[in-house]
């Protein structure tokens, strides 16, 4: 029963482990200039797309953006991309954007999204942890279609705001729970 049940755990150990480097090769920025050049890009089209994230953004300490995140699922998925801290007009800082599921569901998705931090304790958090975890730590709402509606400067309460953009392909609607966001060296 054990040698069952190991040889299963090392196959799907080794299944993630391909999902993964699969997705990491897709996402992954070539260089930092082209990071930047895709942060900047991303950032125009979700200030067309959302104009409200405009509005968002001259009240906010920082935004992080991934411009290009890769989801893959067969069993077992898992997501990756690489973006960017700014601050005012500055690149503060790189991260990248880790994910793993049980995820039935077959297929790769692109998307995008970015995390406009309201406040200085929750960019504090992001600047000062090993890894932000979402989900723990700071309140952050991720804002769908609907919810940008009912938002204006006098409702923000909460400590960051992210919203998903540029979502491709035929698997179901992305979540950013549970992801890991680290810094990186660029």
């Amino acid at each position: 029963m054990y040698k069952i049940s190991s040889y299963f755990s090392t196959l799907m150990f080794s299944a993630v482990a391909i999902v993964l480097m699969s997705t990491m090769a897709q996402a992954g920025a070539a260089s930092a200039e082209d990071l930047d050049k895709e942060s900047q890009q991303a950032l125009k089209t979700l200030y067309e797309t959302q104009p409200f994230t405009k509005t968002l953004l001259q009240n906010a300490k920082a935004v992080l953006v991934f411009p290009h995140i890769v989801k893959t699922g067969l069993v077992f998925g898992g997501s990756y991309g690489e973006g960017e801290l700014i601050q005012g007009s500055l690149i503060v800082d790189y991260y990248n954007s880790v994910s793993g599921s049980s995820d039935l569901q077959p297929g790769t998705q692109p998307y995008g999204y970015a995390v406009f931090f309201m406040t200085d304790s929750a960019l504090n958090y992001l600047k000062e942890s090993k890894g932000w975890e979402i989900g723990v730590g700071p309140t952050l709402v991720v804002v769908d279609d609907g919810m940008v509606k009912n938002l204006s400067t006098s409702s923000l309460r909460d400590d960051a705001y992210a919203f998903i953009f540029s979502q491709q392909g035929l698997m179901a609607g992305v979540s950013i729970d549970g992801t890991k966001i680290s810094r990186i060296n660029r």
